[in-house]
């Protein structure tokens, strides 16, 4: 069960009114506010022709995870305060590049996913069985 405030996402990138769907075909809400994440930083999992990572899933990042990430090159857990970004810890909910997502399934690191907060371009790269069997919001 989500614990957090439910709000919905608009492409403003897109200038569409509607808002953008996720993965089950409903609209898609926010990911996180704290900290602030996204490709526009709307705390958003929205994509657009400039988002060449395809940052659509809302992943819950753990210590595994966020390692297997360095180890890749993305360290994601290293403040940088020069971009006012704190560094990622366990707990905390990020918009995934969806191909690295499918990176971390393969190498058995795959952190949970919230499906209503994942973006439906993600499906360009992940299998929604997979996102599923990840989920926190399934019952």
């Amino acid at each position: 069960m989500l614990d957090r405030p439910i709000a919905f996402c608009v492409n403003l990138q897109e200038n569409r009114l509607a808002g953008t769907k996720n993965v089950l075909g409903e609209p898609l809400v926010a990911c996180s506010m704290e900290p602030v994440t996204g490709f526009y930083r709307d705390g958003c999992c929205n994509t657009g022709r400039e988002d060449v990572g395809s940052h659509t899933v809302c992943a819950v990042m753990t210590a595994e995870f966020l390692e297997f990430s360095k180890g890749r090159g993305n360290d994601l857990s290293t403040p940088l305060p020069e971009y006012g970004f704190a560094g990622l810890k366990d707990g905390d909910r990020w918009c995934l590049c969806a191909p690295r997502w499918q990176e971390a399934l393969e190498a058995g690191k795959a952190p949970r996913v919230v499906l209503t907060a994942t973006h439906e371009g993600a499906l360009e790269h992940c299998a929604l069985g997979d996102l599923k069997r990840h989920a926190i919001d399934l019952s």
